[in-house]
């Protein structure tokens, strides 16, 4: 049933909001040079996957998690794109073709060892990645590779139709920060 969703909502979405992402692109053409930013990714079973977003960091940005980057990396829309989450967007594409769901948890960098192995302890590669969840809607990212790994598994074993629709909620109502820079 969440698989239906999932590919109901980024449909629509990504039809609905075209002009809107092509507003932001342009800007973002503007800002960058490069809108979009795509990144390799841990996916489901831990097959990689290229995950899609607005750029929100200068093109020649270390390819590192969030919080390692630094934040005078963070262009002047690209910090606009953050706390607004738009930067997000894009990735209804990755949850149309089934690499990512729209709540799962947040999916990690292959050179982020200590994330992968607490995730793989703890059997969180099993479902989708996700745009939200319960760690993102209670601020928890990838610095803290076990919290986050303990929080996932919480997410997985309770998740229900209502939490789904409870995650996507509180996300769009403003819940959580988003990745935190330094």
């Amino acid at each position: 049933m969440i698989r239906i969703l999932d590919f109901l909502f980024a449909f629509f979405g990504l039809l609905f909001a075209f002009p809107f992402l092509l507003i932001l692109f342009v800007v973002g053409m503007f800002d960058t040079g490069s809108p979009i930013f795509t990144q390799e990714r841990v996916g489901r079973n831990k097959k990689p996957f290229i995950l899609v977003k607005f750029r929100t960091m200068k093109v020649d940005t270390a390819s590192v998690a969030s919080h390692l980057a630094s934040a005078s990396s963070i262009t002047a829309f690209g910090g606009f794109l953050r706390r607004t989450k738009l930067d997000e967007l894009p990735q209804l594409w990755n949850v149309l073709k089934g690499e990512m769901s729209l709540v799962g948890p947040r999916p990690g960098l292959f050179n982020q060892t200590d994330l992968t192995h607490a995730r793989d302890a703890k059997k969180v590669f099993d479902v989708r990645p996700g745009i939200t969840g319960l760690s993102q809607v209670n601020e928890i990212d990838m610095s803290t590779p076990e919290l986050l790994a303990k929080t996932d598994r919480e997410m997985i074993d309770t998740m229900s139709l209502s939490n789904y629709f409870k995650y996507i909620f509180m996300t769009v109502a403003g819940k959580g920060s988003g990745d935190r820079v330094k």
